[in-house]
Order: structure tokens, then sequence, then C-alpha cells
């Protein structure tokens, strides 16, 4: 689908790849980044490009906005993939702010989306108040901590895990190896994981470069005593020995994927333990990850950031709410207010332990709530007591909303570990 321009002069399209080269440089420009690139990020970049995937807007010929989308399989509540349209690359110059150019990318976008028959869409915000209004909802957290070492009340002679099983370096090519059959049992289990694709890999391993400033991290792998991978850790260590000439060295996650909490456990440990190391920093975790409470003195943990992270855009509200699974059993009627067209109405939802059934209904409503609503209690985080308190769900029934929270919620808080 093409598009012509509109009266302002302003073209909205899909970029040639002859164009990338320059969408590429008005991304980091958008960013707020040094605009050229090298040829190794270019090509490296190039390898994600697929037609019709990656937008722009022309002003005159150059471009001066740009949004992107692709692919994605995200684990909705039970564990099951629903296909996701993931944004990214979201940017407008200062010199074009204001002129709804996002708003025509993204509901060209989304109707594309909707066509392909995607569940949902998804992405990662820069900030917070924008994307609300084209009906994404806040429905992941993140949080990150700074372990005190000395604090922590660890064994000092740890030598390995204690249930025999243990910790072993590797190289970038093992990692690329090992790593993705670890990350799709992790997806299998965690709501909020999103797939990682061959490319995520070889990025991570510093097999193909993207970034200028990269440099080769740490890699270790934990195997049970049955000798199975269960854990996987890569961090960087910095160099600081203070003015007394005493190693003060911080060792930061890069991303720590466990599939067991013994996996976890022996990670954890395993950081805190690696000589001249006295600050662990965790990188992007749940806001209810196991670390704290793995430390004998959990206060040695202290939470440096907490901030929103993955946000969901329902596109097929039936698909969506027969996708996951529930604790509980019960009957909820929601009538959902769409955006731009794309999803609204009142469905019923049959939920149970043993499967759920939704279908559009002409019956009273229990809930009423916007679709940015419906995708923040989608994965079970949000409460949609509190929502209806911040006056954003309204209730038709009395004690709908707890009855919502009691089908919805969910035991564990999901989590999305990666940026895109």
């Amino acid at each position: 689908m093409t598009s012509a321009p509109r009266a302002d002069g302003i073209d909205v399209r899909p970029i040639t790849e002859a164009e990338f080269e320059d969408w590429l440089r008005a991304v980091n420009t958008g960013f707020l980044r040094v605009p050229a690139l090298s040829e190794e990020e270019i090509e490296g970049r190039r390898e994600r490009f697929v037609a019709g995937r990656y937008l722009g807007a022309f002003d005159d010929g150059r471009c001066v906005a740009t949004f992107r989308s692709f692919d994605q399989r995200l684990t909705a509540v039970g564990g099951a993939r629903v296909a996701a349209d993931a944004v990214s690359g979201v940017t407008v110059h200062p010199t074009h702010r204001r002129r709804g150019l996002l708003s025509r990318m993204m509901a060209r976008d989304l109707a594309a989306a909707k066509d392909r028959g995607d569940v949902v869409a998804t992405l990662i915000a820069a900030e917070y108040p924008i994307y609300g209004r084209y009906g994404f909802g806040q429905a992941t957290s993140t949080a990150e901590w700074t372990v005190d070492v000395p604090r922590a009340g660890l064994d000092a002679r740890w030598a390995g895990p204690a249930d025999g099983g243990r910790i072993d370096l590797v190289d970038g090519a093992e990692v690329r190896k090992l790593g993705p059959e670890l990350h799709e049992r992790l997806c299998r289990v965690q709501p909020g994981a999103i797939d990682r694709d061959e490319l995520w890999w070889k990025w991570n391993t510093g097999a193909v470069r993207v970034d200028p400033s990269w440099k080769d991290p740490f890699h270790a792998v934990y195997r049970s005593a049955s000798g199975e991978v269960e854990g996987m850790v890569a961090y960087d260590a910095d160099d600081n020995w203070g003015d007394a000439k005493q190693p003060l060295n911080t060792a930061s996650v890069r991303w720590l994927t466990g599939v067991t909490p013994a996996a976890e456990r022996a990670l954890w440990e395993y950081l805190c333990s690696v000589d001249w190391v006295v600050k662990v920093k965790s990188g992007w975790r749940a806001p209810d990850d196991l670390l704290p409470h793995l430390l004998p003195d959990p206060r040695a943990a202290a939470i440096t950031s907490l901030a929103d992270w993955l946000w969901v855009r329902i596109l097929d509200v039936e698909r969506a709410l027969q996708a996951r699974t529930y604790e509980g059993e019960g009957t909820l009627v929601l009538e959902v207010a769409g955006v731009d067209g794309l999803t609204g109405g009142r469905y019923r939802l049959e939920a149970s332990p043993d499967g759920a059934v939704c279908a559009s209904t002409t019956a009273s409503a229990d809930l009423t709530l916007g679709v940015g609503e419906l995708g923040a209690l989608w994965l079970g985080d949000a409460s949609a007591v509190r929502l209806a308190a911040l006056g954003r769900v309204r209730e038709e029934r009395a004690g709908a909303a707890r009855k919502a929270d009691a089908l919805l919620r969910t035991s564990r808080r999901p989590w999305c570990p990666d940026l895109f």
C-alpha cells in the first residue's frame, strides 16, 4: 500500500531498501544520537530490513519521522504464544512535531497488523504520555537492583552451587549454541516474554556489530547436577581501584536467564562471589524478582530504578482473552471502548482453569473500559480495582472490578526481559 502526499506536502509511506541508510540517520537524529553510522552498523541493521514494515515521513524528499514494526511472539498467561506486531524506532524530528505524523504512521501500521491477524501490538515507551491515546496500556514493569555484596551476608568461601550443579564461563559461540533453547524454555513459562531471533543472539554476543561502543561481556552458564543447562548470564565489570588502591569493582548484568529457582540462586551467588566485585547491578528484572530474598540480608539489594516496561495494545479481544489461562472460574461481560475503529464492542468472557470462551454479546456489561486498560489487565499485572479507583474503569455492576481481578490477575507478575 502506498500513499499520496497530503496537503501539508508530507508523504508517509514505506521506505525502500535504498532509503534505509537515510532512515537510520533519521532515527539517530530523533533519539539525539550522532547521525553518522559506520558501514558495519548499517550492514548489521540491514539484516533486519523487511519491505513494508519500515515507515518514513518525507518532507521534500527528506525523512523527518520514522516508524518500524516486526513480527514477534509474546507469551500470554499460561504459556501460549500469540502473534504480536512489535513497534520500535519511532521518532519525529523536532522541526516536524505536532503535525500528526506519528498518528498517521501508527494508524497505518496497526491497520496492517489487524489485517495480518496479529492478536496484539507491543512496544516499550521512551515517553509515558504518548501511547495511551493509540490504545496501548502498560502491561509490565521492570526493576533494577544494586547489591551491596559485603552487606549481603553470603559465604565469602562460596566455591560453587550447593545443589551439585556447576558454573562454567563460556564464549559467545557457546552462548549462541545454548542460549536459544534456554530462552525458549523461559518463554514457555514467563508471561510477557518475547522471542529472540538468530540475529538477536548475534548482536548480543558480538558476532554482528551494530554498536560502535560494543565490548565483549563475560558469559557464565549454570548446569544442574544432571548436566542440563538451566541458566545463563552476560555481564560486564568495571575497573575501579578506589583512592586506597583497593579493588571496588561493579559487575553489571546485561541479561540473566534462569528457568528454575536453583539456576537463579546459583547465578546471583556466583556474581556476588567474583573476586574484587563489591557491587552487582542486576539489569532489568521483574518487579517481584527473587533476587533480594535469595540474599541472607535482602536489604543489601536496593532498588535503583522502577519503571513501566512492555505496553500492549489488544487488536483482537476474543483471541487475546481465549489465548491466556485463568486460575479461577467466572463470567465477565466487558464493554471495550475502541480506538481508531480497530477494536471495540461488548464481549462475554467465560473462563475457568480448563479454558476460556470469549465472544461478542448483547448482554449488559459488568465493566466498561478502554482498550488500553484491557491491555494493561491482559497479562495479569494491573488491578481492575485500582483502575476503577483512578476512574479508568467503570463498574456497571457492583463488585465487577473485584471479580475481574479474581479472574485476570496472576500469582507472579508478568515480565519482559528484553528491550526492542
